[in-house]
């Protein structure tokens, strides 16, 4: 446990809480650069997140 709010864990990742909201109830997916860093404080945490991989869709 990080022990972060939404509040600080958006500024951390300089977004809006309420997108860390909306990642957390799935309404939407972090994407870019958030997912990369997200992937990387879960590692170093010890969380299990994957970033969703973008797939080509042809």
């Amino acid at each position: 446990n990080l022990r972060l709010t939404q509040t600080k864990l958006a500024e951390e990742l300089g977004t809006r809480q309420q997108t860390i909201s909306e990642w957390e109830i799935g309404m939407y997916q972090p994407r870019g650069t958030s997912a990369t860093l997200l992937s990387i404080i879960a590692e170093r945490s010890g969380f299990d997140y994957k970033a969703k991989e973008k797939h080509d869709e042809h």
